[in-house]
């Protein structure tokens, strides 16, 4: 996460979260601003977690650029400059800061990114506003998040539909939108920025090894990670969280399995609504 004002950040920053979070790539997670990256740029990554898209983007704009990731977890933060070591990364930034009071200069980026930020602050809008203020006139805000309300999955297993159920009314609980990549360009608007590009993309898991690591992966989270500290307060029990794991253990596994997470993505200017 970017922010401190986020509340209580319902994924934390469990071993399993931080894996799951560094297989994100440039290619995979921020394929929609890539063609406007050049060589020399200064690049601000807010909520940049283990960073490994944070690293891609270093490297997509040389040594000639510079690169800042920042994340509220310090965790993260320490997980993002062990990955910039094994890469021989010696330029990239990695500091902990919340995006709403960072201490670096004004309009002193030419992209300003965030990738699976904006769903958990109370406050997004805000949160454009500071990232309209950091980027140059004639810099970029870009910005994509996941839309819970719209993932789609095959077989239709009753823990994954009760995840879902649970990990919506969980968010919502701290002040965040699950369903935020629908409302990622009326957010822009609302921010005061120039909507230049709104579209959608998707992570898709549909092969035997990538259903199988998703379904663990997920599996780990709802049992080890903040969620289940989380949903426990909430009044649901250990063996409904047992439940869910092998739900989604038992989907993983099938051979039919199938899973559909889309994203809505926004690249934006500074200035005037659009």
């Amino acid at each position: 996460m970017a922010t401190r004002s986020a509340g209580t950040y319902v994924h934390g920053h469990h071993a399993s979260v931080l894996a799951s979070h560094g297989t994100r790539t440039a290619e995979n997670s921020c394929g929609y601003v890539l063609d406007r990256l050049r060589p020399g740029q200064r690049v601000l990554d807010l909520g940049c977690g283990p960073g490994s898209i944070t690293l891609d983007l270093a490297g997509r704009v040389g040594p000639d650029g510079r690169v800042t990731g920042v994340d509220a977890a310090e965790p993260a933060i320490a997980a993002s400059r062990e990955a910039a070591d094994r890469r021989g990364d010696r330029v990239t930034a990695f500091v902990v800061g919340d995006l709403f009071s960072l201490d670096i200069e004004p309009a002193s980026f030419d992209v300003v990114h965030a990738h699976q930020v904006l769903q958990h602050v109370l406050d997004p809008v805000g949160a454009l506003r500071a990232m309209g203020r950091y980027c140059r006139p004639g810099g970029i805000v870009a910005v994509r998040d996941a839309d819970y309300g719209a993932m789609a999955w095959y077989p239709e297993v009753d823990e994954l539909a009760r995840w879902r159920e649970l990990y919506r009314s969980l968010a919502r609980s701290t002040g965040g939108e699950p369903d935020a990549g629908r409302r990622l360009r009326a957010w822009v608007r609302e921010a005061g920025l120039t909507v230049e590009f709104a579209g959608s993309s998707s992570w898709t898991y549909a092969t035997a090894e990538s259903t199988a690591w998703w379904g663990r992966s997920q599996a780990d989270r709802v049992l080890n990670s903040s969620f289940a500290d989380r949903a426990e307060a909430h009044g649901v029990t250990r063996a409904e969280l047992e439940r869910i794991a092998d739900g989604w253990r038992r989907w993983g596994d099938d051979p039919d399995a199938w899973f559909f997470l889309p994203h809505g993505e926004v690249i934006a200017r500074p200035g005037g609504a659009g």
